[in-house]
């Protein structure tokens, strides 16, 4: 993930991996704690683009924007998480 995230905000140099890794770590529990549930994010295309963004959001020190420019995305996950556990409680 964590290439992806270089790519995504085209850093080729390593000298930021650690601050990198970490803010993939939090947006990983962010989202997670949204969600209500630990998502896949090798195989979650709506979890790995809202990880990818959060990445984004953070690295550019914007992070308090990211909520509210996201908004609707993060419902639709919450919103298909707790569909989906609803449904397998049934």
């Amino acid at each position: 993930m964590l290439e992806k995230l270089k790519n995504y905000l085209r850093v080729t140099w390593d000298d930021e991996n650690e601050d990198l890794d970490q803010i993939l770590k939090r947006g990983k529990d962010y989202l997670n704690e949204i969600a209500g549930v630990e998502l896949d994010f090798e195989k979650d295309s709506l979890a790995i683009q809202l990880l990818l963004d959060f990445g984004r959001y953070v690295y550019n020190n914007s992070f308090e924007l990211f909520e509210a420019n996201f908004e609707s995305q993060l419902l639709r996950l919450s919103l298909r998480e707790g569909l989906k556990e609803h449904a397998e409680n049934e």
